[in-house]
């Protein structure tokens, strides 16, 4: 299978999955150094760092349904599916704390706030575990030039949309 959104030849959306899974971790730290006694400007950066999360999150979950919409029944329709079920379930978690976050006036972290999206990040790790999972069963066979020399590969239009093979 081949991705239909791509960029220079990559697939777009294991690009974009980067950003909400480092948003999201980055959330975590700056709510647990809220717990554990720092300013409390830093609940409230934890609190934007998971709502860019979630925008984010949006965004690849796009990119993947587009990308799942050509991927035949089998082992991998199957790895993408729970993939894309999985990273939702880890941003329902982060999407049901910063729900509840939003009613505070500093919008700062609680120990059980932080729970959740620990455990969020657990399941998040299972997802990262499935997305490695799939580059390999999607880029199985692929050889790309390495170096300065894939540089001097970039011609034309970098950003393709394209329908795959069949």
């Amino acid at each position: 299978m081949e991705s239909r959104l791509r960029v220079q030849g990559h697939p777009i959306q294991p690009m974009l999955v980067t950003f909400p899974f480092g948003l999201f971790v980055s959330a975590a730290v700056f709510d647990l150094a809220d717990v554990a006694g720092g300013p409390a400007f830093l609940g409230e950066v934890g609190y934007w760092s998971a709502v860019a999360a979630l925008v984010a999150a949006a965004l690849a979950t796009v990119a993947g349904m587009v990308d799942l919409w050509d991927v035949r029944a089998g082992r991998t329709r199957r790895t993408a599916v729970t993939f894309n079920l999985v990273n939702a379930a880890m941003a329902g978690l982060f999407l049901l704390a910063c729900l509840i976050r939003a009613q505070a006036p500093q919008r700062g972290a609680t120990g059980a706030l932080l729970a959740a999206e620990l455990l969020a990040l657990a399941v998040g790790a299972v997802g990262v575990w499935l997305g490695a999972r799939l580059m390999r069963q999607f880029d199985r066979g692929r050889v790309e030039p390495s170096g300065f020399e894939a540089l001097g590969t970039v011609s034309g239009s970098t950003v393709e949309i394209v329908r795959p093979p069949a």
